[in-house]
């Protein structure tokens, strides 16, 4: 008798192989199921390929963080050290606006807050005027 299934003896149904999620097959950490439920959810295309979802995230996997970096340690120059710290993350994102934007409800931490002082606590700005008196031209 010649068992073709992998149970003992032939009896039975052959066991099920461990099933084997996308963001698993792509090699992400990214849920790539979750992704596409979105992407057909929202309309964004009639149909929706079975590699989109993993192309789309494995795009933003690579470009945004390569984007960051980039600007952070750009920031890092600019403060004149070479290591990138969570406030250098902190600046390089609030300063682009496509990554506030989309970080926006985002909080890095030991990142602190932008320098900003409003408009109404700086000094006033005095013009010098021509008939103002101990002008530096002294006529007589």
């Amino acid at each position: 008798m010649s068992s073709t299934g992998s149970t003992k003896g032939g009896r039975g149904k052959p066991k099920a192989s461990k099933s084997v999620s996308r963001s698993q097959k792509a090699g992400l950490q990214f849920p790539v199921g979750r992704i596409a439920r979105f992407l057909k959810a929202g309309k964004y295309a009639e149909r929706v390929g079975a590699g989109a979802p993993s192309t789309c995230l494995l795009f933003l996997s690579i470009s945004r963080p390569s984007q960051v970096l980039e600007l952070a340690g750009n920031a890092a120059r600019d403060n004149k050290k070479n290591r990138i710290v969570p406030r250098h993350i902190q600046l390089a994102v609030r300063n682009d606006e496509e990554l506030s934007k989309l970080l926006g409800s985002v909080t890095i931490a030991n990142g602190g807050v932008l320098p900003n002082i409003h408009q109404t606590l700086l000094p006033k700005k005095t013009g010098k005027g021509k008939g103002e008196i101990g002008s530096a031209s002294q006529e007589f």
